[in-house]
């Protein structure tokens, strides 16, 4: 089965480099540049909203022949990703949504939560793994900050209620989303809420081992069972 990755704000395809080689024991991996991030070449004249980025997951999907696909993704782009699955349900077999807000993201408390998370983890003695080469590297800083921009102006809990496939929701206990995460689970039947110990923003990046542990438990338990 296919599975699609949407990436973070402010990240690049790159983001996923540590987390591909254990997907593909699994799915067959589709990752891509959000339009205006990492390597695409969309101009500041291009459409920056939720509508263009899902349209342009559906033409990617097409080109390389894929009917129906898994969707795994982060932060914000856990934002534009439930937005596509609540517009493209006949498109996905499953959503596992990291970090995922609904609401406001508080910018400031993402990087104070990941701090001190991340103090926690190096008591324990875990040692994260370097962050991927050219994660954040982008054409045009200008297009970065306009894609960013396109999920202010959605209503994403309304968008939530329209989702009817299997959903992990798994979010750090340190990520202030924490609670909007558990929100937006609440608005969705069959969705699976998980808190990540010791975890802050930016889960698949900062502790990808355990994030792929609950991402291959949630399949195991809804989705592969069933096919």
């Amino acid at each position: 089965p296919a599975i699609l990755l949407w990436h973070g704000a402010r990240c690049t395809l790159r983001q996923w480099d540590h987390v591909v080689p254990f997907l593909k024991e699994f799915f067959y991996v589709i990752r891509f540049d959000v339009r205006g991030s990492g390597n695409s070449k969309a101009s500041t004249k291009s459409e920056y909203s939720v509508r263009a980025y899902a349209n342009d997951a559906i033409r990617l999907l097409n080109h390389i022949g894929v009917s129906q696909c898994h969707i795994l993704s982060m932060a914000w782009g856990s934002r534009v990703a439930m937005a596509f699955c609540a517009s493209h349900l006949n498109r996905v077999f499953s959503a596992s949504l990291f970090d995922l807000s609904i609401g406001i993201p508080d910018i400031d408390a993402q990087r104070e939560g990941t701090k001190t998370a991340r103090r926690k983890q190096a008591t324990q003695g875990y040692k994260p793994p370097p962050l991927p080469d050219g994660w954040n590297k982008h054409l045009n800083e200008e297009t970065v900050a306009l894609s960013l921009a396109a999920t202010g102006s959605i209503d994403l809990a309304k968008l939530a209620r329209k989702i009817r496939i299997p959903v992990l929701i798994a979010t750090g206990d340190h990520d202030p989303n924490l609670e909007s995460s558990h929100e937006a689970a609440s608005f969705i039947p069959d969705a699976k809420m998980v808190e990540l110990p010791n975890v802050g923003h930016g889960s698949l990046l900062m502790q990808p081992d355990l994030c792929l542990k609950v991402l291959l438990n949630f399949m195991q338990e809804t989705v592969f069972n069933e096919r």
